[in-house]
């Protein structure tokens, strides 16, 4: 092949190389580098095809055909290594573009982040009637004003009661809130079903009967209230000792049925400021119809629902309007026909009259201290998984345990069973059963914990 052909050809292939580079790659130091190999290249063949014209004087074909060769063999090792390196830059420049473009994706995020930190909070307020396309809303300082709407609001949604969020200057409504529980309301709900169910209540046959009747079946069938013409029961009151299973009964109606439990302590709804108990409890029952149907478990309620006496305490005075609020929503306007609220307490001589009366509490239960059949029944439900020696007699020591409460009976067991594991036995023995009889009734006559029977009545 002519030197001069394989100078075209090379020239060619490097100018299509460089043209193969975008726009603004093209000024780049390789493709200056590459147009300047282009030139030495072309200045080599030149000097070559002079130097061939010439050579017929000075060398034989065959060295000069040896030196073009090489030559050539030169040129297209230099071609192929700028190819193979502007082939790298093109993938190199393609990543750190790809790079940039998420860089800047993420730059505009924590841009809108920061924006977003820098606002001014809003105003929590409360919608209290529409006045034409206005609304009058108090807000969390207890003023009232009439301001602007958002236009993009559905005005469906402003109701008066509403929660909305308000601009800090101008007070106009920017969005609606969905309705917020008290923390210590929402914290009242069981996520979990309980567990207890009325086959590890032992020697309660008739209180069982008794609750089930008054929760469960308006739960269950309220038609058949309704066709009959009957109100199903609102509330059932549990009283009884500490320890004979008031707690346990209500759980195990919670597990017995699909309702929404929601368990506090009396002690809970009594607040600080004037108002708080009130309005928790009334929050505590809004909740309970929106998850309708629900069973309102109240532990110890003694603690909000004692006598209403003429008292100058300020706190007395305000358990005393949580009181009333309770009473309020028990008894209301509408039927809560989902709604049952079950209460407990071991004082009941301490409770106002108006919360016993019916249309409240429609059935008030004695839970009182397990009879011998009772307590044998609760000690063969507490040793089902339990080990026992061949000479463990439950009945004879059912006898023994007079005056015992459920919570007495658990507990001797699992004396029983320290004393057996501390011994490095697997069964418990009559003398383990003994030695923690003995030990009960010591704690039973301790005068720092006082007889159950004393305090009750």
């Amino acid at each position: 092949m002519h030197p001069k052909h394989v100078f075209y050809g090379l020239q060619r292939g490097l100018n299509h190389t460089i043209h193969r580079f975008p726009q603004n790659v093209r000024g780049s130091p390789t493709t200056s580098y590459l147009r300047g190999r282009s030139v030495k290249a072309s200045k080599v063949v030149r000097r070559m095809m002079s130097s061939s014209s010439g050579a017929s004087d000075r060398g034989s074909p065959e060295d000069e055909f040896r030196t073009e060769e090489s030559s050539l063999k030169e040129l297209l090792l230099k071609f192929e290594e700028l190819s193979t390196t502007s082939q790298q830059l093109l993938t190199e420049k393609l990543f750190l573009e790809n790079e940039c473009n998420q860089l800047k994706k993420r730059v505009n995020r924590l841009d809108d982040e920061i924006r977003a930190l820098k606002e001014p909070p809003f105003i929590i307020g409360h919608v209290q009637d529409m006045v034409g396309d206005e609304a009058v809303v108090r807000s969390s300082n207890g003023t009232i004003f009439q301001v602007s709407v958002n236009q993009r609001l559905d005005v469906s949604t402003l109701k008066p009661g509403a929660r909305v969020t308000l601009n800090q200057d101008t007070l106009a409504i920017v969005d609606v809130l969905s309705e917020g529980w008290d923390p210590l309301v929402s914290s009242t709900e069981n996520l979990e079903k309980p567990t207890t169910t009325f086959d590890e209540i032992g020697g309660m046959e008739e209180q069982v009967k008794s609750l089930r009747q008054a929760i469960e079946l308006s739960l269950q069938k309220p038609e058949a209230f309704t066709s009959m013409g009957l109100v199903p029961p609102k509330g059932v009151l549990l009283t009884g000792p500490p320890g004979t299973g008031k707690t346990m009964l209500a759980r195990a109606v919670a597990n017995s049925t699909e309702a929404t439990f929601l368990g506090l302590v009396g002690s809970e709804l009594a607040q600080k400021y004037i108002g708080e108990g009130g309005r928790m409890v009334r929050e505590l029952f809004d909740m309970a119809r929106e998850k309708s149907p629900s069973i309102i478990f109240i532990d110890e309620i003694d603690a909000i629902g004692s006598k209403r006496l003429d008292s100058s305490t300020s706190g007395d005075r305000e358990v005393q309007r949580t009181l009333m609020q309770l009473l309020a929503e028990m008894d209301g306007f509408d039927s809560n026909d989902q709604v049952k609220l079950i209460a407990a307490t071991n004082r009941p001589e301490l409770l106002d009259k108006a919360l016993l009366r019916p249309g409240r509490f429609d059935r008030i239960i004695e839970v009182g201290l397990p009879d011998q059949e009772g307590r044998q029944s609760i000690l063969e439900i507490m040793t089902r998984s339990t080990p026992l020696d061949a000479d463990v007699n439950l009945k004879a020591l059912s006898r023994q345990t007079e005056g015992f409460s459920g919570a007495e009976l658990k507990s001797m067991i699992m004396e029983a069973g320290m004393i057996t594991i501390e011994e490095d036995r697997t069964s418990l023995s009559k003398h383990d059963l003994n030695s923690a009889h003995e030990i009960i009734e010591k704690n039973r006559k301790d005068p720092i914990r006082s007889n159950h029977e004393g305090l009750y009545g």
